[in-house]
């Protein structure tokens, strides 16, 4: 009796030992393969740094096929984690947008979703015991509120082209970087500023207006021609180069050149061949000529060409074409276009993975050059495994779209069109005279601090559509093709890319997380469906019945004794 009160009691202090000692040590120990309980550490900085309230609102709840179930779940488990390493009052709710029973009201709650920009979804790939398709109406949506100020939150990750189970996936894979991304819009307090360079024929602002308002929910965007202060750029975090016309002078190529050496950031979109597109609209044809801005020694010099020509794809938009007999009423057929494909992403690198095809139109192609192995390169952006490369100079004509799609004709393919490159970039001026109308006395930096560049061959990526005439302009969002009904990717491309750019805590490679997805072998559950359902019924309970009768002997044996 007095071992047993000994045992009883030094139990007793074991479990006050490890009680009074959780409350000043805090773990939590994911077991998974790929970590997929755990968040990164500047996430939990992030939420340890946020002094105030923090409300979300999730509506993505109620009657829910298994694929959002797990969505809801994995959402509701990634929301635990923020709130275990926050200090501040996190609180969360699910809510059934659906949940009204009465008709009237139920549309009123969806009025209010949609005016908010909460767009419902209508999930009906899921069917009955008949066979009978089951419709839900679904809210893939979150709001944040902090301050006062709130964000909506798309949780849903609708990337063309894949699966119901790879979207649902690729939505839990994002989770982190979508929320965290949130969050600091919301409390963020220091906001860097970017800046579109003018002065050499770039895209005016109505043409990149669409993008402009995006990047403004992050930066400080600014606009302007360069000066002949060679620190003009120094308070910017990236420039942005979008489509020039006209030749750079070496004034302005040295100044752009020294931002980098002091660890600037640029996103070059350039194009590679100049085209009327005047000449194409009213002729139908036009010469492609090799566009010169005088960049093209600045860019080799840091390790990349683009080349001039035209990538044709098969894999590409479509044009309206008036197929009527002459005389006769007008009648307009999509045509394939082959001269605007839609470009494939990378999967494996953050800017594109999970990303939409990229729309463009009269791109060209880039290739890396030098060796030099301490600069990390990557391709972002590529045609189709279908290419034709077009060199310039040379007709651009529309009949094009009478072109069969032969691999003859479309002999090559995943021809880049996008590329990253990270390190330490020479300078353009190493070992050149300081160019005429610099004046300063500061000696020019000839190896950079380790800095990174996006270069695109194609400007019409970041370049939106305006309908409307002069006065009563109206913007078509970035990426919105209106004669294919479709949204690509080009907005959140550009975005990744400023977003990629300017990080320098790593949030961007949140986006390349992964998680393995294992799903069901459907052919084989809905042929043995049966078979399983009373497996799942009846294996349980036989083992439970040779446990109980095992141990029923074990002790008769042992008493027995």
């Amino acid at each position: 009796m007095k071992k047993k009160l000994t045992y009883a009691l030094a139990a007793i202090a074991c479990l006050l030992a490890v009680y009074a000692t959780s409350q000043y040590l805090f773990f939590r120990w994911d077991l998974t393969a790929e970590k997929r309980y755990s968040i990164s550490d500047q996430t939990k900085k992030l939420m340890k740094g946020i002094k105030g309230d923090i409300k979300v609102k999730i509506y993505l709840d109620g009657d829910l096929n298994a694929g959002f179930l797990k969505l809801r779940k994995d959402t509701k488990e990634m929301l635990d984690e923020f709130q275990a390493y926050s200090d501040a009052d996190f609180e969360y709710e699910f809510i059934n947008p659906s949940a009204a029973k009465d008709e009237k009201d139920r549309d009123k709650k969806y009025a209010e979703l949609e005016k908010k920009g909460l767009h419902l979804i209508i999930d009906n790939e899921d069917k009955d015991e008949d066979g009978q398709s089951i419709t839900r109406i679904v809210c893939p949506w979150a709001e944040i509120s902090y301050k006062g100020k709130t964000i909506a939150v798309n949780l849903l990750s609708d990337v063309t082209g894949k699966s119901r189970e790879d979207k649902l996936n690729n939505s839990s894979e994002n989770l982190e970087y979508t929320l965290t991304d949130a969050l600091r819009q919301l409390t963020s307090k220091n906001i860097n500023k970017i800046a579109f360079i003018e002065g050499h024929g770039e895209l005016p602002e109505i043409l990149t207006y669409d993008i402009s308002q995006t990047l403004a929910k992050y930066y400080e965007v600014d606009r302007g021609q360069l000066s002949d202060d060679p620190n003009c750029l120094s308070q910017f975090k990236a420039i942005i180069i979008a489509g020039p016309t006209k030749e750079f002078s070496e004034k302005d190529k040295y100044i752009i050149d020294q931002y980098i050496m002091h660890g600037g950031k640029v996103l070059w979109m350039i194009d590679g061949v100049r085209i009327s597109l005047d000449s194409l609209r009213t002729q139908s044809q036009t010469i492609g000529i090799p566009l010169s801005t005088n960049l093209d020694d600045q860019l080799f010099r840091y390790g990349v060409r683009i080349d001039p020509v035209l990538v044709q794809d098969v894999q590409c938009s479509l044009v309206p074409v008036n197929t009527a007999q002459t005389g006769d009423q007008p009648k307009w057929t999509p045509s394939p276009w082959y001269y605007a494909p839609l470009l494939l992403t990378s999967p494996s690198h953050p800017v594109t993975k999970n990303l939409t095809p990229v729309k463009s139109e009269f791109a060209s192609a880039i290739e890396f050059v030098g060796n030099d192995s301490t600069m990390k390169r990557s391709v972002l952006l590529v045609t189709s495994t279908g290419t034709h490369v077009q060199m310039m100079p040379s007709l651009v004509s529309m009949n094009i779209i009478n072109v069969q799609k032969s691999g003859q004709y479309f002999n090559t393919g995943n021809v880049p069109v996008a590329v990253a490159m990270e390190g330490h970039f020479t300078s353009d001026f190493a070992n050149r005279m300081m160019p005429d109308g610099i004046h300063t006395t500061q000696l020019p930096m000839n190896k950079s601090f380790s800095t990174k560049m996006i270069v695109v061959s194609n400007a019409s990526i970041i370049c939106n559509d305006v309908d409307g005439s002069d006065g009563n302009n109206g913007i078509v969002p970035l990426g919105y093709d209106k004669y294919m009904n479709q949204q690509f990717g080009n907005k959140d491309f550009v975005l990744n890319c400023v977003n990629y750019l300017t990080d320098d805590e790593g949030w961007m490679n949140l986006r390349n997380r992964d998680l393995q997805l294992r799903m069901l072998n459907k052919p084989a559950v809905i042929g043995q469906r049966r078979f399983w359902q009373w497996a799942n019924v009846i294996l349980p309970l036989f083992i439970l019945a040779i446990f109980g009768t095992s141990y029923y002997y074990y002790r008769k044996k042992k008493f027995i004794k």
